[in-house]
């Protein structure tokens, strides 16, 4: 990567691979998987969880104190990242980070779709974006969807957020919305991104993250039920698909692997595209989306090792552990067998 800008990726991407050497592996799965909810707390206090779980733990216990220390420490390391970067790597972070607000405006409709309360919809906040405390808690306080759209309006989300807001009251379901967030974040992330050394396997990346996200929402509208057209909801910015076919492929998961098995994407992921032809359901398929996207940011990452993907690889490396951790608490707390819990956790 050059250094143009005051760029210093050698710097970041050192201090970040000492961090992804500190994630979760394998065997530590297997042993959370077997604990209760105040054993996995106490597994988190001797690992790189031990401020936020020390910090917390006066207020919180149980599932509650895992959720909330997984989310701060999730920021905390990001917000780290952004400290390190410096000039042009800085920026195409900052960039990349914005998807937790558009996380986060996601979480917030859902909650007030599905009736959950504040403190549940707080919990599952990550606060690794560029909102702050202030939007957050006038977003929380929201009692109606209208009122988050209005809140929003001076957001990069306010103008697709309100144009989708009559669809969503025609057709009862998020998808609309959801979309329109979806769409907000990746325009801002592509717009001005000049394609120089610098940032040639970042756009790579993200063509790759926009063509799965296209996968993923067409499955998610296919199965919905909704009378929806996936095309109307495609994401520009991909190089995989043609919005006229994702609603052929939608319906034929299998055409859809062998898509991207004979795309670019097929010689750098293997047993990602073995797990996507023998889930059998759309949460599996979704799952091994999300293996096959960090699957492909990590050969990335290896191949162009002073690029900007090590850093995002690691981004993603990092949210996964955090939603296998979330899974394993929630699924002990909820009695659930760990062979069960096991099968449900991302890991490449």
């Amino acid at each position: 990567m050059s250094t143009t800008g005051g760029s210093n990726p050698e710097y970041v991407i050192a201090r970040v691979r000492a961090r992804r050497s500190a994630l979760f592996g394998d065997e530590e799965y297997r042993k959370l998987v077997r604990m209760g909810p105040a054993e996995i707390a106490r597994f988190m206090e001797e690992s790189e969880y031990e401020t936020e779980v020390n910090a917390l733990g006066s207020r919180f216990s149980g599932v509650d104190l895992i959720e909330y220390a997984l989310n701060q420490n999730l920021a905390k390391q990001f917000n780290d990242i952004l400290d390190w970067a410096d000039g042009r790597l800085y920026d195409l972070i900052a960039r990349y980070l914005r998807k937790f607000d558009a996380w986060n405006v996601k979480t917030i409709i859902r909650g007030i779709y599905s009736g959950a309360t504040r403190e549940e919809v707080e919990s599952d906040l990550i606060r690794a974006g560029e909102f702050d405390d202030r939007l957050f808690s006038r977003l929380l306080d929201a009692g109606e969807m209208e009122e988050v759209v209005s809140i929003l309006s001076g957001t990069i989300f306010g103008d697709g957020l309100a144009a989708a807001y009559e669809e969503y009251e025609e057709v009862g379901v998020l998808v609309p919305l959801e979309n329109a967030v979806d769409r907000a974040f990746y325009e801002q992330l592509l717009e001005g991104l000049v394609v120089g050394e610098e940032a040639k396997q970042y756009r790579e990346f993200l063509e790759a993250e926009i063509d799965f996200r296209n996968a993923r929402n067409a499955l998610r509208i296919a199965r919905s039920g909704a009378d929806l057209d996936p095309v109307d909801y495609f994401i520009e910015g991909g190089t995989l698909f043609r919005a006229s076919e994702l609603a052929s492929l939608a319906t034929s998961p299998d055409e859809l692997v062998s898509k991207i098995r004979d795309s670019r994407y097929g010689d750098r992921l293997s047993t990602a595209l073995s797990d996507l032809e023998e889930a059998d359901s759309l949460i599996g398929f979704e799952r091994a989306l999300d293996a096959a996207l960090l699957e492909y940011a990590d050969t990335l990452g290896y191949v162009f090792p002073l690029s900007v993907t090590p850093i995002v690889s690691y981004i993603l490396a990092k949210e996964r552990e955090v939603d296998n951790i979330r899974a394993i608490a929630r699924g002990r707390e909820a009695g659930l067998d760990p062979d069960a819990i096991e099968e449900e956790l991302v890991t490449i």
